[in-house]
């Protein structure tokens, strides 16, 4: 037995390692192959679509920023996605405390309805939200696309954040109630602090559905005011005639903001994500 076993370790782990270089390659050469297309003229891409530039030139870079109205658009999406991220985790947090800390009547019904929203597809909020949005006047508007966002990721932060909450040890809350802290100063003092991994687990995830969402912003607004980066980059191909390598150098930049912030807060990410499944 011991013959058999050490005979297949070594094509179980063949095995392992073949597979995990196949989802390496599924998700890196995507991007590999962005990267480079964005360096290219658009005769070259129709010429050689999977071959090296023949010369490396930022000028899709240059023309994405100056002719797309890049900055105003990048100004946008960074203040509805930071605003989201507030506005979202200000709700959540709050709530999760309430639904992990506190015993009342209807509590797992409250969390249960509150969460149940991550299995209703986005698009069945369309009609709904865009009714709403113009019946109340907002369409149009940068604040418009902090609202939903925020309102769309509401189960997701919950479920994360209140996940993360009652992993936190009765004993550190209780021996606070005895030294006289109150509701609001167990929340802001103890909880809110020892929660932390968890609450940057769900704001990153909150900034990057904010950073990449297109049907929203594409539905609840119509201006360059209001426009977010994600719309800039559809216009590439309409406005400037099928602009794709300088909707490839478009994208790239649009990427990078994601990739800063999670690579930043890789740490407390994984720490968030691992102890809530853990402890909770």
């Amino acid at each position: 037995m011991k013959s058999e076993k050490s005979a297949l370790s070594p094509f179980a782990t063949i095995l392992k390692w073949i597979f995990l270089l196949f989802l390496l390659a599924v998700a890196i050469i995507p991007l590999l192959w962005l990267l480079l297309n964005s360096f290219k003229t658009n005769l070259e891409l129709q010429a050689s679509p999977f071959g090296l530039p023949s010369r490396f030139s930022f000028q899709n870079y240059r023309n994405a920023i100056a002719l797309s109205s890049l900055p105003r658009l990048f100004i946008n999406s960074v203040l509805v996605a930071f605003g989201t991220v507030i506005i979202n985790i200000l709700v959540t947090s709050m709530a999760g405390f309430v639904l992990a800390r506190e015993t009342f009547r209807g509590q797992g019904t409250i969390h249960t309805l509150l969460t149940a929203g991550i299995l209703i597809p986005i698009i069945a909020f369309m009609v709904p939200y865009f009714t709403l949005v113009t019946k109340l006047g907002l369409y149009d508007k940068l604040i418009t696309l902090v609202l939903v966002y925020s309102a769309i990721n509401i189960p997701v932060s919950i479920f994360i954040i209140t996940a993360f909450m009652r992993a936190i040890p009765k004993e550190m809350e209780e021996a606070a109630i005895i030294d006289g802290c109150g509701f609001v100063k167990r929340f802001t003092k103890i909880i809110f602090p020892l929660a932390r991994s968890g609450i940057v687990t769900a704001g990153t995830f909150c900034f990057i559905y904010a950073w990449n969402e297109f049907i929203m912003a594409m539905l609840l607004t119509s201006s360059l005011s209001a426009r977010t980066i994600q719309l800039g980059i559809r216009f590439f191909t309409s406005q400037y005639i099928s602009d794709y390598t300088g909707m490839f150098a478009a994208i790239v930049l649009s990427i990078v903001p994601s990739v800063i912030i999670y690579v930043f807060l890789h740490d407390m990410i994984i720490s968030g994500l691992s102890s809530g499944a853990v402890k909770g």
